[in-house]
């Protein structure tokens, strides 16, 4: 495996397939459609709810099915990716996703939403998938990083007039119409089908039922945290167990027995699932922090988080630029001062006016975006070119999964409380479970910086001298 690690980090711009340049833009046009399609519909629930006479469970799953289908998805695409062509999967996953669209703008029953979500998740988890496959197939290591900070502009984008857009469309029509925002998104098929080369088709088959069992596992999972079932908790768990022994067992498992021993690349999955686990806090916890303690409308609530995703999607060419010049480690440790300074901040202010935490969550916003570009790019160069869809596919699973449990993990401790601050000036009550957890999380980033440096800088350092003596 650390044969296949050197390959990968040594590849040269002449291995690679030309286009790129193009290709990413045109992704990252695909990510601000794709984003906003996720994110769009949570405005529209209580909408949704009263046009069919459904409960909050019921209606909560326009949401839930499209985060399964979605997160298992990314990681099934990415794993065909590395045995088919790349021009395919994306007509098949872009015109399925249009399909969802037009079936959801038709829509007259709470049946065919449902379904319709279903198809949008189902071609949407291709985007993922390629978002990862271009930067790490198109551009060599060191243009990589200006190749994902143009993607996390577009993710950035997405995420910051997704419900902007979506509280404009509803005032005027129906909830129904946010179903043809997604249909721009075949404008960019041609232009897939034009610039992505034909690429020769890997040898060997893939393990249908080890990917079943992958999942099985995730699907679980989600559904016992959403839930709250042991039950389904069980099941995930012994899915898990079965899917482990068929990796052992397999000729050729769905996902490398030498990608799974790599240790730099485990880390890093590790690594980047902590990091997220903590940066789900900052969209989960800030609106009910604004709403409960600030006591704004959720209008007003979208309007002081956006300008953190629009400064986010505006600098995210300029630090892919910068881990290319300065290297991801310089990034990393950027965006560590950046989220560390986040959470120490929030709850130092928690209580303070909702443009001071508004300018609190930009500079968090920010961190996000720089430490995703140094961990995807960091990743990315340890794993092997014929294992670089499922490779990068795991990470984005893991971060699905990741901001899953801790989001569960962060409404828990909402409900229960805090009855002292652990911070002596705190007089708020109601403020004393934000600060503290804002205390909590802030400490968690200086312990994953010391497990990052001790895995990633001390191997840098260790290669350097070994080159020095050589």
């Amino acid at each position: 495996m650390q044969e296949g690690s050197q390959m990968a980090a040594n590849q040269t711009t002449s291995d690679l397939p030309k286009n790129g340049d193009v290709l990413i833009k045109i992704l990252a046009f695909t990510l601000i459609l794709s984003s906003m399609s996720a994110t769009m519909f949570n405005i529209v629930l209580p909408e949704i709810r009263a046009d069919f006479g459904l409960s909050v469970a019921q209606v909560s799953w326009v949401s839930t099915v499209y985060l399964l289908i979605y997160a298992v998805g990314s990681v099934i695409y990415g794993k065909l990716l590395d045995r088919y062509r790349a021009k395919t999967l994306i007509t098949f996953g872009l015109l399925v996703f249009a399909a969802g669209s037009l079936l959801g703008l038709l829509a007259t029953s709470f049946v065919f939403v449902l379904s319709a979500r279903v198809l949008q998740a189902i071609g949407a988890s291709v985007v993922p998938a390629l978002a990862m496959m271009i930067p790490v197939r198109y551009f060599p290591p060191e243009r990589r990083g200006r190749a994902l900070g143009i993607s996390s502009t577009g993710l950035a984008l997405g995420n910051a007039i997704g419900p902007i857009v979506s509280s404009l469309l509803v005032s005027l029509v129906h909830w129904r119409w946010l179903f043809a925002i997604p249909l721009l998104i075949l404008a960019t098929l041609p232009f897939y089908r034009k610039f992505l080369v034909e690429e020769r088709r890997m040898e060997g088959r893939i393990d249908w039922l080890g990917g079943g069992l992958l999942a099985g596992t995730v699907a679980l999972l989600l559904l016992a945290i959403t839930q709250g079932s042991l039950t389904l908790g069980a099941g995930s768990l012994a899915a898990f167990l079965v899917f482990i022994w068929r990796i052992r067992t397999a000729a050729e498992p769905f996902v490398s027995r030498a990608l799974l021993r790599d240790r730099v690349y485990l880390m890093g999955l590790t690594i980047a699932a902590l990091v997220m686990s903590i940066s789900y806090a900052l969209p989960f916890l800030t609106p009910q922090l604004l709403a409960d303690i600030n006591r704004l409308e959720p209008g007003w609530i979208g309007f002081v988080m956006v300008p953190g995703a629009c400064v986010s999607a505006y600098l995210g060419r300029k630090v892919g630029k910068m881990a290319d010049i300065k290297g991801n480690s310089f990034v990393y440790h950027s965006a560590f001062a950046l989220l560390f300074g986040c959470f120490l901040a929030l709850s130092f202010f928690v209580g303070s006016v909702a443009a001071v935490i508004g300018f609190i969550f930009a500079f968090g916003t920010v961190g996000q975006m720089f430490m995703q570009i140094a961990l995807s790019n960091t990743i990315s160069r340890s794993i092997p070119k014929d294992q670089v869809g499922v490779g990068m596919g795991l990470m984005t699973l893991c971060n699905f999964l990741s901001g899953a449990v801790a989001t569960g993990i962060y409404g828990k401790i909402m409900d229960h409380g805090a009855t002292a601050p652990w911070l002596p000036w705190q007089s708020h009550e109601e403020a004393f479970v934000f600060s503290n957890l804002y205390l909590v999380l802030a400490i968690a980033h200086v312990g994953i910086l010391i497990l990052y440096r001790s895995v990633f800088v001390r191997k840098k350092n260790a290669r350097a001298a070994a080159t020095l003596q050589a």
